[in-house]
């Protein structure tokens, strides 16, 4: 299924992959009031939807939009509530860049009855699509794993201190999936020693692995934020095959097991 906002790939697995950050599209509208640095929408999740493109071989689905997250940041709520409250972070409609310079041209920032259109032309869509397939998979199998793949560059002052770890798995500090789905995919990251990684770290889930991660009901939710230094040039957003071959053995063995465990529950 593919729309003028997102393409939604539909698998027969147990296990939906969201990827709410890697579009790239700014309406004109929208553009032409950007800052120049803003105009290359360097905060997009570069290049996610191609790290996990294997998994449709797998019957996942996939839903990836085509919108910047400039424009509306589908991963989080629509009241705009801080996912990181005392912490520094970006908005439902951002106005600051992850380096923390500017996105719009001064007095360009988008009015409240914007934000409003926005998440209603946006926002809305794409959440309404991504719960049709959460229930249509849960439906089918009785229970369904929710991905939520993110990346981020490795190195933000003004988000973070230091470099994160190579991998961030988020879980909502264990709420959003079962103990025993969130011990397996530690155990697959422990057991590793190519990439670094952190659970429920600084990255603990956005607002869709909190939201949509319910796992009384049959969704679990896992959110995994891979920093962009593991696959990518960060500095010219260009893919790095070499790298990304590194990378992708170790995301297929973490979800062909977290399509295995959805299965067998």
């Amino acid at each position: 299924m593919r729309t003028d906002l997102f393409d939604l790939h539909r698998g027969d697995a147990p296990l939906l992959i969201s990827i709410p950050h890697n579009g790239t599209r700014v309406p004109d509208a929208i553009a032409s009031r950007l800052t120049d640095k803003a105009r290359r929408v360097p905060d997009t999740d570069w290049h996610v939807a191609d790290l996990y493109a294997f998994a449709r071989t797998l019957g996942a689905s996939m839903l990836v939009p085509t919108q910047s997250r400039y424009v509306v940041d589908l991963n989080r709520s629509e009241d705009d509530v801080s996912l990181y409250p005392g912490q520094n972070t970006t908005g439902l409609c951002p106005v600051v860049r992850f380096d923390g310079g500017p996105v719009y041209a001064p007095g360009a920032e988008p009015t409240p009855q914007e934000i409003t259109t926005r998440v209603d032309t946006y926002w809305r869509p794409y959440h309404a699509a991504l719960a049709a397939e959460l229930e249509r998979l849960r439906t089918a199998h009785g229970r369904v794993v929710l991905w939520e793949a993110h990346s981020i560059r490795g190195t933000l002052p003004f988000l973070f201190e230091g470099p994160l770890p190579d991998l961030n798995l988020g879980t909502a500090s264990g709420a959003s999936c079962s103990p025993a789905l969130e011990a397996r995919m530690t155990a697959l990251l422990a057991a590793q020693s190519a990439f670094g990684f952190v659970a429920n770290g600084r990255f603990k889930g956005g607002h869709i692995t909190r939201h949509y991660g319910r796992p009384q009901d049959g969704i679990e939710a896992v959110q995994l934020e891979i920093s962009q230094r593991c696959y990518m040039d960060e500095a010219t957003f260009a893919w790095d095959g070499a790298r990304a071959a590194r990378l992708q053995p170790l995301l297929h063995t973490l979800i062909a097991d977290a399509i295995g465990y959805a299965r067998a529950a």
